[in-house]
């Protein structure tokens, strides 16, 4: 199991896999490296796939400062993986947070870059899909059983339609702990202490970051039905930047998985870019 030791002495699981363009992907704010399991087997014989679970994740250390659960320390993570692993720079693709995290590399190493997919993330968040991601943060389930679990994931699941069941079972599998007594989160619920903290800081403006992409190949997938990014976001972003690839995703909220054919397009049309 792969492991690299950060400047502040945690040790962060990850993976690497593949030949080719090394493509970092950047995972939810309370998700791992499974995010990418429906992507990977498209792209396995094409990149070098490398996922990153970040501090207080998946199987990556907790840190003794739970507020060391930020954007800034997690690029900074991030970078150390590529150092770790003797990479100049690589392809980002961001799912949310790990969109945020690209964003903030492209203004604080931006020459590690090669370019940059945000996954149902932009430079404005919307208010209802951070409440509702505050309504789940570093909380349990009530969910007492898998059973339980997948009778209401369809319906806690917001905006998202035509999803076998297997899915919802393996996105379980991959967010939980599946314990005697219940289901229980899989990363450091003090996370949400950090979320808040960083929140009472005040929002920033991050159309300069997203503006820092300038020059690099850039995409953006949305969920049809996505909460956290409008429509008119995207609008905004595709004034700014007329060659960014841009796709929606039927049936989606947020975040879409990355193995429905619009995404699988955009993706192969951005990489194609650096070729």
């Amino acid at each position: 199991m792969p492991r690299f030791t950060t400047s502040d002495g945690l040790s962060l699981h990850y993976s690497d896999e593949g030949q080719g363009l090394p493509v970092l992907c950047l995972t939810g704010l309370t998700r791992n490296t499974t995010d990418y399991d429906y992507l990977a087997p498209h792209l396995r014989e094409a990149v070098r796939l490398i996922r990153m679970d970040y501090r207080g994740r998946g199987r990556s250390d907790w840190a003794e400062d739970h507020l060391t659960y930020t954007v800034p320390r997690e690029a900074a993570d991030a970078v150390e993986l590529l150092d770790h692993l003797g990479l100049d720079a690589a392809a980002v693709i961001g799912t949310s947070r790990g969109g945020l995290i690209s964003m903030f590399l492209a203004t604080t190493a931006r020459a590690r870059l090669r370019g940059v997919l945000l996954n149902d993330i932009g430079p404005v968040l919307e208010p209802g899909g951070l409440d509702v991601i505050l309504g789940y943060l570093g909380r349990d389930p009530v969910w007492k059983s898998v059973r339980e679990a997948l009778a209401e994931r369809p319906r806690v699941m917001a905006g998202f339609a035509n999803v076998p069941e297997s899915r919802w079972r393996e996105e379980i599998d991959h967010l939980y702990h599946i314990m005697p007594e219940g289901l229980r989160i899989n990363y450091d619920p003090r996370l949400r202490e950090a979320v808040i903290e960083a929140g009472a800081q005040g929002a920033a403006d991050l159309w300069p970051y997203f503006d820092a992409l300038e020059g690099l190949p850039v995409g953006v997938i949305r969920g049809a039905n996505s909460d956290l990014l409008s429509r008119e976001t995207v609008a905004e972003m595709q004034r700014r930047r007329p060659d960014m690839i841009a796709a929606e995703v039927p049936d989606r909220g947020h975040i879409p998985f990355l193995d429905e054919p619009e995404a699988l397009a955009a993706i192969r049309d951005w990489l194609g870019r650096m070729r």
